[in-house]
């Protein structure tokens, strides 16, 4: 890696905000011998520009020795990031491939056939004559031999021990804050009718039955079960063509073997950190008790039936390192949330004393990204029915106070934005409100967002990627804040052994995140209401591991007099309250009271919990 190349590799042709020192900053870390560095950059600091740059400082092919590494990957685990780099005329260097099953087959009457479906995968030793122009090889072959492949983390995951990606230079990984978690989850394996083409011909044991540990009793399934599904492949590899539903349980029955092989293989190693947890649920009443698959040596054939399982690691050390730590020579991982180094390094598997963390400043005026405290309660599960209602009379005055602005309401979940709904067509605002369901959550999304129409949009699970900026939206209500889902085993074991920081830390990530949702440039503005009154608590239990910028946001948060409760105000009445201005608070004051009694008062009487134990997610 030659760090000095940095201002050279940047690919804007000048500096803003604080790229100039970002940059100077990132340089001076490598060069000091760091193998790792964080860079934590809030919203707005041009994440990609900062990425390419240290991208461009990677060994060329010209530079390195026939056994060296050479060269860059970039990764992000979002695929709108990918896409947002793919529209990016700055970054057109950055050659990206995808999964197979984003490129479409180019043979007669195969036009629409996903290439990971085509007759190349249907037909055993079909030569294809036209590979050298299939999308999906044309951009693995471009992408593999330039300098710089970008990749969603998923595919550069799935592509470890790859000849055509091997290890490069430098590895730059973009909103990186979530790693652990996507290491967890593509970790994590799943036994059930939806991912075992056979799963009615098993018969699964009941691992809490015996007297022997269920991560063992698991272990020893996962091996039989991987000899199964071996000889499952086996036989459709040995067919001369497949349908594509074929194809589709020959690669499940692949990715699956493997799955069971690792998690065999690091359970059996007593130098592995991974810590495995099992999940059971009871099978259904009709279930199949079939054990014609797996035969009495799997330790079922004797013991009372179970149900689909789940197998997941925690901080899979061991997997990360082959997925990510063993591809590169040096790593750069962005994001703006981040918030505890020594944590974060525990959690992914690297040595704090070997990671470097370079801080980027905010570069946007913090009375234009405002807090407001709208707080009605706790919404937690048992307090909900309470809390619900104050919160949707909220957001018809907040509507009122931003009468032709667009907003989005974070639900959290769809049983919290289903009710919201019913509640505020109840009140007559229905005709304001958009809501989208689990399969149509990019198509409503985008159809609220060309729409002129002030509309509020009541979203779930949007806290992360979504660029609002301008008057694409203009306001924003946190309804619940987004803790950890406590029925969740791995979250359950994390607080049984006491560790709440980080249980506080991930929520406050993720309102961070959100909170950038609706301020996304210096002269971009936007109001962030909080309506749960956990949210308040977990600002000051995670209050040490705040970054300055947002720690300055928090403590000029204020109370706003909002309009009182009038339904055709919020419709666009024209003798609607107007929304603030970004220089003025809607009590109509700068500077408003950063904590006013009353809301001293509802911290105070708050449980040392925090009553945050919530399991409907």
């Amino acid at each position: 890696m030659q760090p000095a190349r940095i201002f050279d590799a940047f690919p804007a042709p000048s500096y803003r905000g604080n790229q100039e020192r970002a940059l100077q900053d990132i340089r001076d870390a490598f060069a000091t011998g760091n193998d790792v560095v964080f860079v934590r950059a809030p919203t707005g600091s041009g994440k990609s520009l900062l990425a390419r740059a240290i991208a461009g400082c990677a060994r060329t092919v010209e530079e390195a020795e026939p056994s060296e590494a050479s060269g860059a990957y970039y990764t992000t685990p979002q695929v709108s990031q990918l896409d947002d780099v793919a529209e990016d005329d700055l970054l057109a260097d950055l050659n990206i491939i995808r999964g197979k099953g984003n490129y479409s087959c180019i043979l007669p009457g195969e036009e629409g056939t996903p290439v990971n479906q085509a007759p190349c995968v249907r037909e055993r030793g079909y030569d294809c004559d036209v590979k050298h122009r299939c999308p999906y090889f044309s951009d693995r072959a471009i992408a593999s031999n330039r300098e710089i492949a970008a990749m969603t983390l998923a595919y550069f995951m799935q592509t470890a021990g790859s000849e055509v990606f091997r290890k490069r230079d430098v590895v730059v990984i973009d909103e990186a804050h979530g790693l652990a978690e996507w290491a967890e989850m593509y970790a994590t394996i799943h036994l059930g009718p939806r991912t075992i083409p056979f799963w009615d011909d098993l018969r699964v044991p009941d691992l809490d039955a015996a007297d022997t540990d269920p991560i063992e009793r698991a272990a020893t399934y996962a091996e039989n079960l991987a000899e199964v599904c071996t000889r499952r492949k086996d036989e459709l590899l040995a067919q001369e063509q497949l349908t594509p539903a074929g194809v589709r349980e020959r690669d499940r029955l692949q990715e699956l073997i493997g799955e069971l092989d690792w998690f065999v293989s690091d359970y059996r190693d007593p130098q592995s950190p991974t810590t495995w947890l099992v999940d059971q649920t009871t099978p259904p009443a009709d279930a199949s008790t079939s054990d014609e698959a797996v035969g009495p040596s799997d330790g079922a054939g004797d013991g009372p039936a179970g149900g689909p399982v789940t197998i997941k690691p925690m901080d899979p050390e061991r997997y990360l390192a082959h997925t990510v730590w063993d591809r590169g020579n040096k790593f750069a991982l962005l994001s703006a949330t981040i918030l505890n180094k020594d944590a974060f390094c525990r959690q992914v598997g690297l040595d704090p004393d070997d990671v470097a963390l370079v801080d980027v400043g905010h570069t946007f005026p913090v009375e234009n990204r405002p807090l407001y405290d709208v707080t009605q309660g706790k919404m937690t599960y048992e307090h909900r029915d309470e809390t619900l209602p104050k919160i949707a009379r909220t957001i018809v005055r907040i509507m009122a106070a931003h009468p032709e602005e667009k907003g989005i309401v974070h639900a959290h979940s769809y049983d919290i934005q289903e009710r919201l709904a019913e509640m505020l067509d109840d009140f007559g605002v229905g005709a304001r409100v958009r809501t989208h369901d689990r399969d149509g959550r990019d198509a409503a999304l985008n159809a609220w967002k060309a729409s002129d129409e002030p509309d509020v949009f009541l979203s779930v699970k949007m806290e992360e990627a979504l660029d609002l900026k301008g008057d694409l939206a203009r306001w924003q209500v946190l309804c619940k804040a987004p803790f950890q889902n406590t029925s969740d085993s791995r979250v359950a074991h994390r607080l049984a052994e006491g560790q709440w920081a980080w249980y506080y830390r991930a929520t406050l990530r993720t309102v961070m995140q959100a909170c950038g949702r609706v301020v996304r440039a210096p002269d971009d503005y936007g109001a962030t209401y909080l309506a749960d009154e956990s949210l308040l608590d977990c600002f000051d239990r995670a209050r040490s591991d705040m970054p300055d910028w947002f720690a300055e946001q928090v403590d000029r948060m204020s109370m706003p007099d909002l309009p009182t409760f009038e339904p055709s105000a919020a419709v666009g009445d024209a003798s609607a309250t107007p929304a603030p201005t970004p220089d003025r608070s809607p009590t109509g004051t700068e500077n408003d009271s950063t904590d006013s009694p009353t809301r001293r008062s509802r911290r105070e009487q708050s449980s040392p919990l925090a009553d945050v134990w919530d399991t409907d997610g």
